[in-house]
């Protein structure tokens, strides 16, 4: 089954280099129009030009394909409906929106400045959140869309450092496992993709030779699984080089703790049965979740 994008328009955010440049050249390789957003900042988000942006455009037209460059910053919700307008004016329509834009503040908690937390929750989170109300409307007019959020290990499980930019990545998580519900009847698709890559925003994290096998390039080819045709709705896939794996928010079965008063110490000495993995589940919404706990209450009753 081959993937073909021809008549569809898709808008990559942070598309000047890296892995947005890796998805822009894919999709227009697959025969989409796209719109190439960078801010051109800094790694931190400092500064700002539509060279790297105008530059991905050069190489797509090069190869034959539609781009047009923008450099809005995706924590201006005027620039990005301006950004949305602009997609619509050249091509009547958006389909595919890549959230990929963010930033990089790495400090431990105790070092970080609450400025900076918020403007990296601002960048990660709140950017996707734009861009993704911009197009909502759209995309649900014309009964067609397709999402990816780009999420991150350090959401997923963790990574010292990076308790911000954990925070904004697994909020994205929550926020395209509703969106995947709300959008279903109008066949919205929402999926999140955790990359692993070589980039200017891992250059100074990864030695050279993890550097030398995590071209960008080796992850698009899921993020191009996530916004076809034919793709599916609330995945998270893993992906870096080529490999591709899938990460589930899961629920075990616990245990029945009580609520009298020495429920806290029955459910501390049942912990380890707590956590234990075997028979877990993956609730499809959290109202799912909800049933389980009140099916558990029931039965025991």
């Amino acid at each position: 089954m081959s993937i073909d994008l021809s008549g569809r328009v898709a808008i990559v955010t942070g598309a000047g280099g890296g892995l947005g440049r890796a998805h822009a050249l894919l999709l227009a390789r697959r025969g989409a129009k796209v719109l190439v957003n960078d801010l051109g900042g800094a790694r931190d988000g400092s500064g700002g030009s539509t060279t790297m942006a105008d530059q991905v455009v050069d190489e797509i037209r090069a190869a034959g394909g539609e781009a047009i460059a923008n450099g809005a910053s995706v924590t201006d919700y005027a620039q990005v409906e301006a950004m949305v307008a602009q997609a619509v004016a050249a091509w009547g329509r958006v389909d595919i929106l890549v959230n990929n834009a963010g930033i990089l503040r790495d400090r431990t908690f105790a070092k970080q400045d609450l400025a900076d937390f918020r403007t990296v929750i601002e960048v990660h989170l709140m950017g996707a959140a734009n861009c993704t109300k911009a197009v909502w409307g759209i995309m649900t007019a014309q009964n067609f869309g397709r999402i990816m959020m780009t999420t991150s290990s350090s959401g997923l499980y963790g990574n010292f450092g990076q308790s911000q930019y954990g925070a904004a990545k697994l909020g994205l998580v929550g926020m395209m496992k509703t969106l995947a519900q709300e959008g279903r009847k109008y066949d919205i698709r929402v999926n999140a993709l955790a990359p692993t890559a070589a980039t200017r925003m891992t250059a100074d994290i990864m030695s050279e030779e993890q550097l030398a096998a995590l071209d960008p390039a080796g992850v698009s080819p899921a993020m191009l699984a996530l916004v076809c045709d034919d793709a599916p709705t609330g995945v998270i896939l893993c992906a870096g080089a080529g490999h591709c794996e899938a990460a589930h928010i899961t629920l075990t079965r616990g245990i029945d703790a009580g609520t009298g008063d020495d429920a806290p110490e029955r459910l501390l000495a049942g912990l380890d049965q707590i956590l234990d993995r075997e028979g877990e589940m993956v609730p499809e919404t959290g109202l799912e979740q909800s049933r389980y706990e009140l099916s558990r209450v029931l039965a025991d009753a």
